[in-house]
């Protein structure tokens, strides 16, 4: 007999069944919380940097693709519009949608380190 568990399959006095812990349910919904925002991060930086990548290639800005990601750009990054005035127009757009792209990545995923550590 290799089983020394006297009562095997029972569960023991501490541990309700059914349900998981208050703890361990609001420890899941930090994560997921946490990976939302995130998540949410990650695509605005997205938007920024692919917009950054179809101006510095120099892609059609009548095509509606473009400009709808011009757009978006734009609207995540009012704030910072024209903090760097630089005579190369490439370094301008680099430097005024990367700011934003960088600030949004670093608050996103602190918040979202912050927590997972609630």
């Amino acid at each position: 007999m290799s089983n020394t568990d006297p009562m095997s399959g029972h569960r023991a006095y501490d541990q309700p069944a059914g349900r998981p812990h208050r703890y361990e349910r609001s420890q899941g919904t930090a994560r997921r919380a946490a990976l939302t925002v995130q998540t949410i991060a990650d695509i605005a930086a997205g938007f920024l940097v692919l917009w950054i990548l179809l101006y510095l290639l120099g892609a059609n800005q009548s095509n509606v693709f473009v400009e709808f990601v011009h757009g978006t750009a734009d609207w995540l990054a009012w704030w910072s519009q024209d903090i760097f005035t630089m005579d190369t127009e490439g370094l301008r757009v680099l430097l005024n949608y990367g700011l934003p792209a960088l600030i949004y990545l670093v608050i996103g995923h602190g918040i979202g380190a912050r927590l997972n550590r609630a």
